[in-house]
């Protein structure tokens, strides 16, 4: 059962359209949307059906869990299909991939980045950003699944150690091997943080 009290309503999943080559990814997917059904979570995801996004609203589906599907038009046949998003509890179909990002950040009480590529990289980034420059204090999570993300991690560090990333103490990603724990991590960093985590209304409006 989930604590009423807990400010997690919501956990955005940003992850790969395609199901890489590494089995053990596409289980994370279906691991980690089972996660977030069983403690009583809405997925905020991209919409996709297939690959890792498709495996993780799958995980969330198969066990009554809720799924908000936020996708632009013109993606909606590259990666979904019209039927399978019809299985979704809230489909919502945008102009572009700013209104995508924007109403996914709007919803979303924490994120997550499974294994992905170059778009999965630019969303969690482009969420990072936004926390370093102070306008959200939600949790942020690399899920790294078989050391996936330690390339990430030890660009971050670099850049750190250059001094390129300023006010660092704002941008420090959770970073978590096990899918089974990231749920209550998310919940013990937001209990400590209790930030504003819905950022500034008018920042959010011109993200």
């Amino acid at each position: 059962m989930t604590d009423d009290s807990a400010p997690i309503r919501s956990i955005c999943v940003y992850c790969g359209s395609r199901p890489g080559r590494d089995p053990s990814h596409m289980a994370a997917g279906r691991e980690l949307g089972k996660s977030i059904a069983e403690n009583g979570l809405r997925l905020i995801y991209g919409g996709g059906t297939k690959g890792i996004m498709g495996a993780v609203a799958s995980g969330v589906l198969s066990h009554g869990g809720q799924v908000t599907g936020i996708i632009p038009e013109f993606l909606v046949d590259m990666e979904a299909t019209r039927h399978s998003l019809g299985q979704l509890d809230e489909l919502i179909i945008t102009p572009d991939m700013h209104a995508r990002k924007h109403g996914m950040f709007e919803r979303a009480d924490a994120f997550v980045a499974l294994p992905g590529g170059i778009g999965t990289l630019e969303e969690i980034v482009e969420i990072m950003t936004w926390g370093q420059l102070g306008r959200h204090e939600k949790p942020m999570v690399f899920a790294n699944i078989n050391g996936f993300w330690d390339p990430m991690m030890e660009l971050i560090r670099h850049m750190t150690e250059e001094g390129f990333v300023h006010t660092a103490h704002r941008v420090q990603p959770l970073v978590i091997d096990k899918i089974a724990d990231i749920v209550p991590a998310i919940r013990k960093h937001a209990a400590e943080t209790h930030g504003d985590r819905g950022g500034e209304e008018a920042v959010i409006s011109k993200l």
